[in-house]
């Protein structure tokens, strides 16, 4: 069996998109039952979020996966598969592991280094626990993702990073004279434009605008701030033609301003226009920085103008090495398990011929001393062990090597193991994982 994740989330589908597939409790608990029941699916998980909803799953074959867990995030959208298809992204093996811990780890977040991620790993582990969709593969893999994430917080300092990022940013842009007497266009109402709106108004900017899809959510974040408008989209020419910054973090698949629109925003007009671009990807098309008087500063600038030194360059340096070091950990850990069931499977062979032969002489020796006896058998399994040892070691340290072969299979096959011995090994183990 082995790992794969259907998902779509802000990075790879516009919120619009994302909209149609949000999902309450129930929505989400039938969805994990009906990837349960999928035909090549062993295991099941969901997460499902505002801006993310993916299926994660222990499968046992890939293409049949692929396809029956698409079709179910297509179906939940109401829309064409053809229209569907192209925002859905797949993660497999040693991927899926990388992904789910980079997403406990804030890492995969439209703000970066957010907590409330793990509280949705966490709730998606509990829910498929609950409906007896996770065994032993997934709840190994979603218990350590939440301590990667666990750690990611305390050794790091990611939680402050995107408001340090956002005031850094801010610096850079603007240079010593800050924000004030700056007339500000936040695009975007999510989480980094708050952060936005309110490091903009406490710096004392002399107007801030803000502009979303949703005018409701722009309205709301205006709210929150005394003297901040909210603008509907069309409106936000008329509103890019009066700003001296434009702070764009929507979180879009794509392209949001191109360098036409910019272009007519700014036609008559002389005074130099700031493009702070916070989001992956890019907001605002990046032939915008050749018209006149536009700079634009990305996210790829903005780290390598902070460099190394910066805290939250520092923050995310941070967790991105943790990360690492711990998929390879876990990858470590489960390759050198594949091999457990076959090395336990040789053992109890062994076993088993050594008794069997043992009986044998006993039988032949009829009334020997039960000393000699016990000593005989003693020894008789030291030489075993022994034999055993270093070949059964030498197998684990083999299967964490990166290749094509399959060391179980062969020491399965040289030593003429039975497969059903085998799998009763695993069968085993997967019932005392799951009662784990």
């Amino acid at each position: 069996m082995s790992v794969l994740v259907v998902g779509i989330s802000h990075k790879s589908a516009p919120m619009s998109v994302l909209e149609g597939l949000a999902l309450d409790a129930d929505g989400a608990r039938k969805l994990v039952l009906d990837a349960a029941d999928s035909e090549h699916v062993g295991e099941a998980a969901v997460i499902s979020t505002c801006n993310r909803l993916e299926i994660y799953a222990d499968v046992d074959r890939f293409h049949g996966s692929v396809e029956e867990l698409s079709r179910l995030l297509v179906a939940r959208s109401g829309a064409a598969p053809e229209a569907m298809v192209p925002y859905l992204y797949v993660h497999y093996e040693d991927g899926a592991v990388s992904h789910l811990f980079h997403v406990a780890a804030g890492m995969d977040s439209m703000v970066l280094g957010e907590g409330q991620i793990l509280g949705q790993a966490r709730n998606a582990l509990r829910v498929g626990q609950e409906l007896g969709t996770v065994g032993p593969a997934l709840n190994s893999l979603f218990q350590q993702a939440l301590r990667v994430g666990k750690r990611t917080h305390a050794e790091t300092d990611v939680d402050s990073a995107a408001p340090s990022m956002v005031s850094a940013a801010l610096q850079e842009a603007l240079g010593d004279d800050g924000v004030r007497n700056v007339s500000a266009l936040v695009l975007g109402a999510g989480s980094m434009a708050s952060l936005a709106v309110a490091t903009l108004t406490r710096q004392g900017a002399r107007e801030v605008v803000v502009a979303n899809r949703s005018l409701a959510n722009a309205q709301r974040l205006a709210d929150e701030h005394d003297g901040v408008r909210a603008v509907p989209m069309d409106e936000l020419g008329d509103a890019l033609g009066s700003a001296d910054l434009l702070v764009t973090c929507t979180g879009a698949s794509g392209v949001v301003l191109t360098a036409a629109e910019v272009a007519e925003a700014r036609e008559g007009r002389t005074q130099p226009l700031t493009v702070l671009d916070l989001a992956l990807p890019h907001d605002v098309d990046p032939a915008a920085a050749e018209l006149p008087g536009v700079e634009i500063l990305g996210l790829a600038a903005l780290a390598e103008r902070l460099g190394g030194d910066h805290e939250a360059v520092r923050s995310v340096a941070g967790v991105r090495e943790i990360v690492a070091q711990e998929v390879r950990a876990f990858l470590s850990a489960r390759r050198q398990a594949s091999v457990t069931p076959t090395v336990v499977a040789l053992r109890t062979m062994a076993t088993g011929v050594v008794e069997s032969e043992l009986e044998r002489l006993e039988a032949r020796l009829g009334e020997a001393d039960p000393e000699v006896v016990a000593e005989v058998r003693r020894t008789v399994h030291r030489v075993a062990e022994k034999l055993l040892h270093q070949p059964t070691v030498r197998v684990r340290e083999l299967a964490d090597e990166d290749g094509a072969i399959s060391y179980a299979t062969a020491l399965a096959e040289l030593f003429a193991l039975d497969p059903d011995a085998v799998s009763a090994v695993t069968r085993s183990d997967i019932v005392e994982g799951g009662n784990s």
